[in-house]
């Protein structure tokens, strides 16, 4: 279907269904299907992402209605427009005609405010900002006593966010699963490929091959396939891991293989693994460790001592990020 029509049947999820969750205080889009051409094709590797503004927030995750996969996941307030506005993932959101339903009218008044200074310089280094906070905050937020799939995640995200600083500042959708697709597209835009190789080996995919990324996705297909089979509510993620959820985990990944973006898929690989593993271990299930130390090996990141020395040289790398970004806005 259309990216239209599946956002009107968000809509229609929040009229008939959110309005009756607890504190409902208003709904928004956000998201790939939000900043998408309404007239292009849903992908099936695709979601739509719902916020729900509530005062008893709760994640709803995945789940299918009338043939959308929609994410809908909430929060118990906003902030001020000021505040939406230095936030790169809202404002992100709010330059567009985001609101889905307003009982109030204060999205509406901030959607208002957020699109008309949205590309005002200031609001653009405040944004940027905000992502390389997020950066240091991953980085310095490493437990080295938690489980291995959170301590991957933070030297993981604390890296992959290096990317949303680049495409915030080139007013660029930043997004999730495909952040160094997208990046490396602007970069590319700009004569920047060798930044792009830059942030490819921060990663550690810089130098993997086609046969090794579909070596380790086939090793995480069963490893997703035995997490979707367990239902855990208490994991935040666990609708991520579903069968319902599997085309964007996983076909969305084998996708990019084929276009050769191989290198570019591997940060939604590793994360997927990590969060099956972490849902696996809420249902009190183990196993299926190997192939991730073997993926994290391949990286460069499979001891604690790799993962802070690749965590040292992402906070190295941030001044040259800054003055990359600085030179795309």
């Amino acid at each position: 279907m259309r990216i239209e029509e599946a956002r009107q049947i968000a809509r229609q999820w929040v009229l008939e269904e959110g309005t009756a969750l607890p504190g409902f205080d208003g709904a928004f889009l956000t998201g790939s299907a939000l900043w998408a051409d309404p007239a292009a094709e849903l992908a099936a590797t695709s979601d739509v992402d719902v916020v729900v503004v509530a005062d008893q927030p709760a994640r709803l995750g995945k789940f299918a209605y009338r043939g959308v996969l929609l994410e809908v996941s909430s929060v118990s307030e906003l902030g001020s427009t000021h505040e939406v506005l230095s936030d790169y993932h809202l404002a992100g959101s709010f330059h567009l005609p985001c609101v889905l339903a307003d009982p109030t009218g204060r999205l509406t008044e901030i959607q208002r405010v957020v699109s008309r200074d949205f590309a005002e310089r200031p609001w653009i280094l405040a944004r940027c900002t905000n992502a390389m906070d997020r950066v240091r905050g991953f980085i310095n937020g490493i437990d080295e006593r938690a489980p291995l799939p959170d301590q991957v995640n933070s030297w993981l995200f604390g890296t992959g966010v290096t990317t949303h600083v680049l495409l915030v500042a080139a007013l660029r959708n930043p997004t999730i699963r495909r952040r160094y697709v997208d990046v490396g597209e602007l970069l590319a835009e700009h004569g920047r490929l060798d930044f792009h190789e830059s942030l490819l080996e921060l990663l550690g995919a810089a130098h993997l091959s086609a046969a090794r990324v579909e070596r380790h996705l086939a090793v995480l297909e069963k490893v997703f396939d035995a997490a979707a089979a367990v239902r855990v509510p208490s994991y935040p993620f666990d609708s991520d891991i579903t069968p319902i959820a599997r085309p964007v985990a996983i076909d969305g990944t084998r996708e990019l293989i084929g276009r050769g973006l191989h290198r570019e898929a591997v940060f939604w690989l590793v994360a997927t693994y990590a969060r099956c593993l972490a849902k696996r271990a809420a249902a009190g299930e183990h196993g299926y460790e190997d192939g991730f130390r073997e993926l994290l090996a391949d990286l460069g990141a499979e001891t604690r001592r790799d993962r802070r020395r690749k965590g040292d040289l992402v906070l190295a790398a941030l001044p040259g990020v800054w003055q990359t970004a600085m030179a795309l806005c």
